[in-house]
């Protein structure tokens, strides 16, 4: 069976929002965007390519969707975009009518968690979702996910999109740590599943 994998850039008080631009995303009132910046390390780009051999897949919601999408979809010759733009992407949204603005992606509108189980099912590499707050929230209330792959930053937004959804509980096994001459904690963590 694949392994549904959770990447994000988080704060300390677990807010993913807007981590790459200033304007990157709003919701909210939000003013924090690109807060990574300053904390930046190869280490980080690193982690992501090594992610990424054992990746076909990824699962986003309609927002992380359309950022990347636009941001990768136009790059040509470029070993990250490549890699973006090769992979297999399915996007969950109710207001698209088509995936057609980024390669190789397929729309899902109903039966999220559904579809999900049948991915995990089906052959081929790991399935990766980053980004994607609401979505992310959904996998969680599912126990669909088998790690989070994390990049924790030290600092606290006090406001913004989080991972955890509120009132769920998740016990989790720590399985790496490493930190980063920035203060970035890069640590993956597996789900402590009884049973």
């Amino acid at each position: 069976m694949r392994q549904l994998m959770i990447a994000e850039f988080i704060t300390l008080d677990g807010v993913i929002q807007a981590p790459g631009g200033q304007d990157e995303d709003l919701d909210g009132g939000f003013l924090h965007g690109g807060w990574t910046f300053p904390y930046w390390h190869d280490s980080i780009g690193q982690h992501f390519f090594e992610a990424m051999t054992h990746t076909d897949t990824l699962l986003l919601g309609r927002k992380t969707w359309e950022i990347h999408g636009g941001a990768f979809e136009p790059m040509v010759d470029d070993p990250f975009g490549d890699t973006m733009n090769a992979l297999n992407k399915y996007v969950v949204s109710t207001t698209l009518s088509s995936a057609q603005a980024w390669r190789n992606s397929t729309l899902i509108r109903q039966n999220v968690v559904e579809t999900v189980r049948e991915l995990k099912q089906a052959e081929g590499k790991n399935i990766m979702l980053d980004g994607s707050s609401v979505l992310a929230h959904t996998l969680i209330e599912h126990d669909l996910v088998d790690e989070y792959v994390l990049h924790v930053y030290p600092l606290v937004l006090g406001t913004g999109k989080r991972l955890w959804p509120d009132g769920k509980r998740v016990n989790l096994t720590l399985v790496s740590s490493e930190l980063l001459p920035t203060g970035v904690l890069y640590q993956r963590y597996r789900p402590a599943r009884s049973g």
